[in-house]
């Protein structure tokens, strides 16, 4: 055990290394010896090649003495060390913070998000987000770190499109691309996105197109002599309303022969029953049944599940001329006109709107106004009772007024 050696500090004492040199001295380890709480205490300080010395050593010392008088600040070598390491990380918290919220919104999109985006979209969609940004982000947000970007910006960016006769919905895009961006960079900035401070563009994409009965049936002839699927899915929307995404998912295990009933699982407001009409029930009777979790609509056979509707739609409504002449687009005949036509005679024939709510499986009445307009018939109805009626107020007044005049001729 090596022999403790005084120095001329009191309280200070040192014991040298066995082997290792210091110039020309052995290297020297040096403590601090004092009391606290009446008790005893001595700690390490380090060695002498490390930079310790008798009067530094005194220094911590006098430093801990003088803390322990006035109670305050660490009072051992361990409780300065505790803090000491507790700042050196605070501030490399600090630097590391400041480095990431440096991080441009334009390096972020080019060197994160556009690249996880190519890896995790759809190619159509990745390409609309890089030209979006590109074109329109990048000019004013590209150098801005994200706490740097305000409500302003976004404003600037709206104008900029508006001056460029960019449609609302493409402004909404462009604004749920920012939002979307700000999410994911949420690590690097931890606010709120400025998107909520701005004022979004309200879009009216209500489909206000729909098929007569009769142009229904027309058009049902007409897909069928080009394909067996394309009729059945569509007179499955008119029929029983559902979207092309509820049709593609539908397996076997989803039919109910009992009840002349579809289950309709995990749509786009959740779960529901949808009953089938006698047409619908003979066409599903009418497709070979495959096996309880196979899908009953195929792309083709052998080809995998639908994606999208095929072409061979919209080519058939136009040699059939029903968007002839038609320039808005939510009056253009769609795949999704089918819903709306189920859901706007349904309404028609009952005047119910909870039960064409329910039907479409929307969870409010406001939604469901959008699809159940009062086709022209009512319309007209309407007018005609309301033409009704000024018609016999207006005989009652003509009565009155001959009444008075003989009255007065009297």
């Amino acid at each position: 055990m090596a022999k403790w050696i005084k120095t001329k500090f009191p309280g200070i004492r040192y014991r040298e290394h066995d082997t290792r040199k210091h110039g020309i001295k052995k290297d020297q380890y040096f403590t601090i010896r004092y009391k606290l709480a009446g008790k005893d205490r001595e700690e390490g300080l380090g060695w002498a090649s490390e930079g310790m010395t008798g009067a530094k050593a005194y220094s911590h010392l006098t430093e801990l003495k003088e803390n322990q008088k006035v109670g305050e600040g660490p009072q051992t070598l361990a409780e300065k060390r505790a803090l000491e390491q507790d700042r050196r990380e605070m501030e490399t918290q600090g630097e590391a913070k400041a480095k990431r919220e440096s991080i441009t919104f334009g390096k972020f999109v080019t060197d994160t998000y556009l690249p996880q985006s190519k890896r995790d979209k759809k190619p159509t969609s990745y390409t609309t987000e890089e030209i979006l940004y590109r074109i329109y982000l990048a000019p004013t947000l590209a150098d801005l770190p994200f706490s740097k970007i305000t409500a302003f910006h976004l404003e600037r960016i709206k104008k900029n499109m508006k001056d460029l006769n960019r449609s609302d919905r493409t402004i909404q895009y462009v604004l749920q691309t920012i939002r979307h961006i700000f999410y994911k960079a949420r690590k690097l900035y931890k606010g709120e996105s400025p998107t909520k401070d701005i004022k979004w563009p309200k879009l009216d994409n209500a489909k206000m197109g729909f098929l007569s009965v009769t142009q229904a049936e027309e058009l049902l002839d007409a897909l069928a002599m080009r394909s067996r699927t394309l009729h059945d899915i569509s007179l499955l929307s008119l029929h029983v309303g559902l979207r092309f995404g509820e049709i593609a998912a539908l397996t076997w295990s989803c039919v109910n022969w009992t009840e002349g009933s579809l289950a309709i699982l995990n749509g786009k407001t959740g779960s529901r029953t949808a009953f089938l009409t006698k047409k619908a029930m003979d066409m599903l009777r009418n497709r070979t049944q495959g096996q309880t979790n196979d899908l009953i609509f195929l792309k083709q056979p052998g080809k995998g599940p639908m994606v999208q509707v095929s072409k061979a739609f919209s080519d058939t409504v136009e040699k059939l001329g029903f968007n002839r002449g038609v320039t808005d687009r939510k009056l253009k005949i769609t795949f999704h006109s089918l819903r709306h036509t189920f859901a706007t005679h349904l309404y028609d024939s009952t005047q119910d709107i909870y039960l064409t709510q329910k039907s479409l499986g929307h969870t409010t009445s406001t939604m469901t106004q959008r699809y159940a307009k009062m086709t022209d018939k009512r319309l007209k109805e309407g007018v005609a009772a309301l033409e009704k009626t000024l018609a016999g107020k207006s005989t009652e007044q003509e009565e009155q007024t001959e009444q008075e005049s003989q009255v007065v001729n009297k």
